[in-house]
């Protein structure tokens, strides 16, 4: 979706509400954050910067970081980066950055520059917020359990493999979770069908209606797994 143009500050606009807090700062400072690479504001056609609220939060951050904490910019350049998958930096600038959305020294937090849940992580990353070992996610990627996107794994890798690391302490190995595959695929196809004649459609009216009727569906179907599944252990008693 387009941003409306006012949407959008100046450098003289971003100059002038950064002042109050951080009188030093200047022009060619935020010029020099840009060419660290700590900032990326969009240009217009004649190359004017155009800046967003993120872009202003993110110069905040970085002001902030140099400021209170002394931290050198390659440290800030890596808390950005993050923040920016989603994560929460370390606390005093070393250390590894962890998957949570806390606020950053009660100001700032990472919803400020990703929307929640989009969180990107590296593969160790994610072993060390799981609690899994590469062997164990290893093979939930052989058994098609967890995918690797591009680079990163995200959020729907990381609930899977938490849940299980949990699932291996009573003993269950992830070849024994084949079968929540297959079911979810099914629930998936399912869904599919449904929606499927709603996306054809081309006014967005119909794009809209399908994307809550798949909410919904998705939804139900978790609510009828669970109660079959609770259904078929109270028949173990």
């Amino acid at each position: 979706m387009s941003v409306p143009a006012r949407a959008y500050l100046s450098i003289g606009e971003v100059l002038g509400k950064l002042r109050s807090d951080f009188p030093d700062v200047t022009i060619s400072k935020i010029r020099f954050l840009e060419s660290e690479g700590l900032i990326e504001p969009q240009r217009t056609p004649s190359g004017y910067r155009k800046f967003t609220t993120a872009d202003l939060e993110r110069l905040r951050y970085v002001l902030l970081a140099q400021r209170d904490q002394y931290l050198p910019l390659k440290v800030i350049k890596d808390n950005l980066d993050a923040i920016d998958r989603g994560l929460q930096p370390a606390a005093q600038g070393n250390g590894v950055a962890t998957v949570k959305f806390n606020a950053i020294d009660g100001a700032l937090s990472p919803s400020h520059f990703v929307e929640q849940g989009e969180i990107k992580l590296s593969r160790e990353e994610l072993l060390r917020a799981s609690e899994l070992t590469d062997d164990q996610l290893v093979e939930l990627e052989s058994f098609g359990l967890i995918q690797i996107k591009g680079r990163f794994y995200d959020a729907d890798a990381l609930a899977v493999a938490k849940a299980v690391a949990e699932m291996a302490v009573f003993g269950i190995e992830s070849r024994h979770l084949r079968a929540f595959k297959t079911a979810a695929d099914r629930e998936v196809g399912l869904v599919e069908q449904v929606i499927t004649p709603l996306m054809r459609q081309k006014n967005s009216d119909s794009k809209a209606r399908a994307e809550e009727v798949q909410k919904e569906l998705a939804s139900l179907s978790v609510r009828l797994h669970a109660a079959l599944v609770r259904s078929g252990l109270h028949r173990l008693r």
